[in-house]
């Protein structure tokens, strides 16, 4: 990106560069110059993403058999997802960079709130990976943690000049209870999913047996 404007062009190689040298990216980072530029990163990459879940969502539709459903929501999903990743990566990117400048804070860091935004946004390179691993069951999410874990303790040291050491373990409890939350919230959300199919096949079963006693009583 220059100085005058945003170079669209240029993102995603600056993406890979977080992706494969995040220490070294990080410790060059720019830790002032304003909003736009790590704003509009991290809107693009939150876009990406959301194309990547809608994409996802359909195809795991279709192939557990609702085909039809499947593309509808499908389209449905790679029209209003990056759409809402975008307008929530706006908001969420600025409270998450709150919420990581207090912790950075406390960790002795010396960098300005400006400082925690860019790094905040940058590590929206990690979110195309980590939501391709939602595909996958229960571990997916926690995988994702994991690898934003590397990312964000890279980010820690180089720009925050926290030991390695404190940033692994200050946020290593972090992400392993955000694992335990994510685990049990697919396990509760699966087990309500199957709930409802149920209740709902039962209601069709009844409804179905309803329809079939209506019609042996009218043909009498």
């Amino acid at each position: 990106m220059d100085e005058n404007g945003i170079d669209f062009s240029a993102i995603p190689q600056l993406a890979v560069k977080v992706l494969t040298s995040p220490a070294d990216f990080f410790r060059g980072m720019p830790r002032n110059g304003g909003f736009l530029h790590p704003l509009v990163f991290m809107v693009v990459l939150s876009v990406i993403s959301g194309v990547l879940c809608g994409l996802l969502h359909a195809l795991t539709n279709i192939f557990g058999l609702r085909l039809y459903a499947g593309v509808a929501m499908g389209f449905l999903s790679i029209v209003m997802l990056p759409v809402l990743a975008a307008i929530g990566s706006t908001v969420f990117g600025f409270m998450a960079a709150g919420v990581l400048f207090v912790i950075w804070k406390g960790m002795g860091s010396n960098e300005d709130y400006e400082g925690a935004y860019r790094c905040t946004a940058y590590l929206a390179a990690v979110s195309p990976v980590t939501t391709v691993l939602t595909i996958i069951p229960y571990i997916g999410g926690a995988i994702g943690l994991l690898i934003l874990l590397y990312y964000l303790v890279a980010a820690t040291v180089a720009v925050h000049g926290v030991p390695s050491r404190k940033a692994w373990a200050g946020f290593g409890i972090i992400t392993v209870l955000l694992m335990i939350l994510s685990v049990s919230t697919q396990i509760t959300e699966r087990r309500f999913a199957r709930t409802m199919e149920q209740a709902a096949e039962s209601w069709k079963s009844a409804s179905e047996q309803v329809m079939k006693d209506h019609k042996e009583m009218q043909s009498r």
